[in-house]
């Protein structure tokens, strides 16, 4: 069993995360924590408690930072809609809050459990993450590991050089390379790779019940956005890949390299630059940090079932 907490920022593909995470046996979701990025914190706290109350999920959820470190807000309305989740029908909580802030919950988790027990699994932003750090910095020792979806080694999709999660707060994500802990950074690479194509929604469709419809409600306004904004014929569940190579870490194939988050590039702030240690021989002498693994292959069909199993559960 795996114990995570998912800090997040809902979101379309970010729900099929919270859902994958709750519905497969795998998994011991402790909390769910949001921070401002898809929409305004008001708005992904409420998309997070909606689809618990969709699924029938109890666990604390709490929120968190409502804007990055140093940049200016930005949401992706163009992507998710005005709420955040739009195209579903969302239904009213059906519970409160946690009391704490989310920094809170996530330093008091982690401290309250056994050093190696926790994976971190953040689908947003990095901002809760790195203030977790500097308020209590000896999570970094007792964290199992952090799994980010963010960032790119090829091309961004807010800039050309910059994807969104990291390019909203370049100073937490670089905060949280350099932590002393193992990352894992599942970036566009990869979760480019993770489509909702036409035979996943069959199968999703063949579950039915009010999880498969929202899920497939979910899939239909993110499918349109994305075709219009990327020319994606179908669109990519990112966040849900984290989740997935926690439960089956075999469902995606990783390469060891040096992460660093650019912060003054004039093209390239945002940017993950991403050194891998199998080129070049991995550059001996240039002082260069090869600790964080860095998804590159899906394996699609293992993916897809975990997707599919979570969903047939969370409905039964």
């Amino acid at each position: 069993m795996h114990k995570i907490i998912l800090d997040c920022d809902p979101g379309h593909d970010d729900a099929i995360a919270i859902l994958l995470a709750a519905g497969n046996p795998m998994i011991d979701l402790l909390a769910i924590t949001t921070v401002a990025g898809n929409q305004t914190i008001e708005k992904v706290t409420r998309n997070a408690l909606s689809v618990c109350a969709i699924a029938g999920i109890e666990v604390p959820v709490a929120r968190g930072a409502d804007r990055p470190l140093v940049e200016p807000q930005r949401v992706a309305g163009d992507i998710h809609g005005a709420s955040g989740l739009d195209g579903p029908v969302l239904p009213a909580p059906a519970f409160v809050l946690d009391e704490r802030h989310a920094v809170t919950l996530l330093v008091d988790t982690v401290m309250a459990h056994e050093p190696g027990e926790i994976t971190l699994v953040a689908t947003g932003p990095l901002t809760n993450i790195a203030l977790a750090m500097l308020t209590e910095p000896a999570i970094v020792d007792r964290v199992k590991r952090v799994v980010v979806m963010g960032g790119a080694y090829t091309r961004g999709n807010t800039t050309p050089a910059a994807e969104f999660n990291i390019a909203v707060d370049p100073e937490a994500a670089e905060a949280v390379f350099r932590g002393s802990w193992d990352v894992t950074m599942v970036g566009l690479d990869l979760t480019h790779q993770a489509l909702a194509t036409t035979e996943l929604h069959e199968r999703v469709r063949a579950i039915g019940g009010p999880v498969s419809r929202f899920v497939l409600d979910v899939w239909e306004f993110f499918g349109q956005t994305y075709r219009s904004v990327y020319g994606f014929e179908h669109p990519p569940i990112h966040d849900a890949c984290c989740v997935a190579a926690v439960i089956d870490p075999t469902v995606f194939t990783t390469a060891r390299a040096d992460v660093r988050v650019e912060l003054r590039g004039q093209w390239t702030r945002g940017m993950t630059v991403v050194d891998f240690a199998d080129v070049l021989g991995m550059h001996h002498g240039t002082g260069r940090d090869y600790r964080a693994d860095v998804a590159v292959q899906l394996d699609w069909g293992r993916f897809a079932d975990l997707v599919v199993d979570a969903i047939t559960r969370l409905g039964e």
